[in-house]
């Protein structure tokens, strides 16, 4: 069978396979690379975030359920994500850290971000933002469960959000291989604030059960959350010249805990 070819139309299916197939280990088997593909797949991560973040709930739920408190719950929710993802974004996370704490030039810092042991900036970042999803999560849990899942949820769309954003039009590459090179600038800027205003609207239905504090509350979380990951995106294109997979993993683990900040306030 012939590969498909770079203009060729995609199906929603080839955009859902490419989402979940790169940004989860879940057994999905990616049938095209081609920009196409890339450029459905990152209008689709939202929807990874989603079941992501919704098998992240269930864990704390279940825990919840079980007997166990609050910060056991919020450390299986954290849990979740980091073991679908193969610690991918945090470990993106740890590399950025590196590379942007570094005094070296952008191709020096590419290299060092590319090694497979982890700096000083690496760690300490790393232990920080961890504590601070579990902290945020607790706080979350011991209002509600209700409140703990959605944070859950909300936190991992968000993380895919900025994902989509980061993947717009305009946003160069900082190598010309890896997954920032097969997806940077494939989104349409209309087609990722289409969706962005989507996951925006989803938040405020998901808040709205518990009440319109929560529904105002998730939908900042998610707006605050894109403008954290924005920011760090701005800064990684200065340095790097361009975004590569670390970042993206980068850009994800910032959103997500900006978004569980602002859920566990109030």
């Amino acid at each position: 069978m012939s590969a498909p070819s770079p203009t060729s139309p995609t199906s929603p299916a080839d955009g859902l396979r490419f989402a979940f197939g790169t940004l989860t280990v879940l057994p999905v088997r990616v049938t095209r690379w081609d920009r196409p593909a890339a450029r459905a797949g990152m209008l689709c991560a939202p929807l990874a975030g989603l079941v992501v973040g919704g098998t992240a709930a269930a864990a704390g739920l279940l825990l919840l359920f079980l007997g166990a408190g609050a910060p056991l719950a919020a450390v299986a929710t954290v849990a979740v994500p980091a073991a679908l993802t193969r610690g991918l974004h945090l470990d993106g996370l740890a590399d950025t850290a590196d590379g942007l704490g570094s005094a070296k030039p952008a191709e020096d810092a590419l290299r060092i971000m590319k090694q497979s042991d982890i700096g000083p900036f690496g760690v300490l970042t790393l232990v920080l933002v961890l504590l601070a999803q579990v902290a945020a999560l607790t706080q979350a849990y011991g209002g509600s469960w209700a409140r703990g899942a959605l944070a859950a949820v909300a936190s991992a769309v968000a993380a895919r959000l900025a994902l989509t954003l980061a993947a717009r039009t305009g946003v160069p590459p900082a190598r010309p291989e890896g997954l920032g090179a097969a997806v940077a600038g494939a989104v349409p800027v209309a087609g990722a604030l289409a969706v962005a205003l989507a996951v925006t609207g989803a938040a405020a239905a998901g808040g709205a059960f518990l009440g319109a504090y929560d529904a105002v509350r998730t939908v900042l979380a998610v707006v605050l959350a894109v403008v954290a990951a924005e920011l760090l995106l701005r800064r990684c294109v200065r340095r790097f010249g361009g975004i590569t997979g670390d970042v993206f993993g980068g850009l994800a683990e910032t959103a997500a805990t900006t978004a569980l900040v602002v859920v566990s306030l109030g």
